[in-house]
């Protein structure tokens, strides 16, 4: 017979919870360990002359639960190789396919070392979950273990048990994450031993008391019932998409029905320009709404493929993680980046790749790819940056002052002498030469330009303010006393 470990749960209470093949197989093994002697069957088993010994030692000496987890298992699977006689008994508290990572670690290496597992499963925490605090899983359950707890693995509409909140810093750390989706007062119900005589412990409390309790142990659990209230999603991917779907539904919005994509296509344009607003004003209210505004307008488009079914939102999402692991190779594989320019190169690179593996066909010019409705300052500075990059460029700026010179001179000519048209043309090609200049000074002619508005805007508003102040209108100054006010306004709100 090879080596062998074999596996038994404890239940979640004493040796009234433990299977008769459980006790038999206690009996019978050479060696026996449990994971921690903190459980009431390890007492019970002790006073039947069947000794365990705990690895409660190897808490107190590792910095981690992971490296607990990873020494008990090296512990076992060498024993059991020196022992290959008789089986080695390991005991865990509940269900040992339930929150045990040990168990876990050995079925991954047992077989690769030569050692039998055998696994016996045992009431887990569970099971007394389910009778002691009234609910049924099929309605909807997830079991989510407390140490890795994060917002997006919260289902308000499903019951939600959070086991092993060892301590008060866990519970703060649960708290804190229940609290991303759950009012700060919404009743939870705290569980201690459920199911063991005399231990027994189930408190109904509001949230932010999670972490103010006076003991956690192994066996505390936080359970917080399915709630049907929509509000509890109002943060969740998936009730927008709900939303969404049901204004474009025959008992929804007559308005957002009617839309296409063409005609809300001007919506997208003049919402992204206000969110890249509130980012310029720095104001995070507005940043909150107007991106929102931008998502919207996303799901609606996506909303109308939906419909047709091309495809949904979530494949955008599928879309959209697929590619940015993919143009990141320095972060999510083997490639590496010292910088960001290197980083931009990756991006570059793995952006042609994917092309190629999707079989799009090759560009035909080297500025396909630049978005016609691109604004024209931004399309400009982009159109450049490529012709740039295959040589077709000044060597420095001097070459770009001659060339500014050079349209500005030409435009003064067509202004004297030429038609409407030709001097509109010219004027555009100083312009595409000023833009030149901003690519050689690293600055974003959009940015530029966009500062400058608004700092014309404010020196204006305050000439305004200063015709208030003196109870006047704008016919009723002139040119040189504005200049003053201008010349004051530099320094009031610049």
């Amino acid at each position: 017979m090879p080596p062998a470990i074999i596996v038994v749960g404890l239940g979640s209470g004493g040796e009234d919870q433990l299977t008769l093949g459980i006790l038999k197989s206690l009996e019978t093994a050479g060696i026996r360990y449990c994971r921690t002697a903190d459980h009431p069957a390890v007492a019970d088993l002790a006073k039947r002359g069947i000794a365990m010994e705990p690895f409660d030692a190897l808490y107190e000496r590792s910095d981690s639960f992971e490296q607990v987890y990873e020494d008990i298992a090296e512990t076992l699977l060498s024993q059991a190789a020196l022992n290959p006689e008789q089986p080695v008994a390991y005991a865990v508290p509940g269900h040992p396919m339930v929150a045990e990572r040990t168990v876990q670690l050995l079925r991954e290496r047992s077989e690769a070392r030569g050692i039998s597992l055998d696994i016996l499963g045992g009431e887990s925490f569970l099971d007394q979950a389910f009778v002691r605090l009234g609910f049924d899983p099929i309605e909807g359950f997830q079991l989510l273990d407390a140490s890795s707890l994060k917002r997006e693995h919260l289902r308000p509409t499903l019951h939600t048990v959070v086991g092993q909140v060892y301590d008060a810093y866990t519970a703060s750390d649960v708290k804190l994450t229940l609290m991303g989706v759950y009012p700060d007062d919404h009743e939870i119900v705290l569980g201690q031993a459920l199911g063991i005589a005399g231990e027994e412990r189930i408190a109904r409390i509001p949230l932010h008391d999670l972490d103010r309790q006076e003991s956690y142990g192994n066996l505390t659990l936080v359970y917080v019932p399915a709630s049907e209230d929509a509000g509890l999603r109002r943060r969740s991917f998936e009730r927008l998409h709900e939303i969404v779907s049901i204004l474009r539904s025959p008992e929804g919005c007559p308005w957002d029905r009617e839309q296409t994509h063409q005609s809300i296509r001007r919506n997208f344009i003049e919402e992204t320009y206000e969110a890249i607003e509130a980012l310029d004003l720095d104001d995070p209210d507005g940043m909150k709404e107007e991106f929102g505004d931008v998502l919207l307008q996303i799901l609606l488009h996506s909303q109308m493929e939906e419909e047709t079914g091309a495809f949904d939102v979530f494949d955008v999402l599928a879309e959209l993680n697929d590619k940015l692991i993919f143009r990141h190779p320095h972060v999510f594989g083997t490639e590496n980046a010292g910088d960001a320019e290197e980083a931009l190169r990756n991006w570059e690179a793995m952006k042609a790749e994917e092309k190629r593996l999707k079989g799009r066909p090759e560009r035909v010019s080297l500025l396909d790819g630049i978005p016609k409705d691109l604004p024209a300052l931004p399309r400009a500075h982009k159109i450049q940056k490529k012709a740039s990059g295959v040589g077709f460029d000044w060597p420095d700026l001097e070459g770009v002052w001659d060339k500014i010179a050079e349209e500005l001179d030409e435009l003064k000519a067509a202004v004297r002498d030429e038609s409407q048209e030709r001097q509109q043309e010219e004027f555009g090609d100083l312009l595409f030469a000023v833009v030149n200049a901003s690519r050689f000074i690293h600055a974003d002619p959009e940015e530029a330009l966009a500062g400058t508005n608004r700092k014309f805007a404010a020196r204006f508003r305050y000439i305004e303010e200063r015709l208030s102040i003196s109870g006047r209108k704008f016919d009723e100054t002139d040119l040189l006393e504005m200049e003053g006010w201008w010349q004051e306004a530099k320094h009031a709100v610049d």
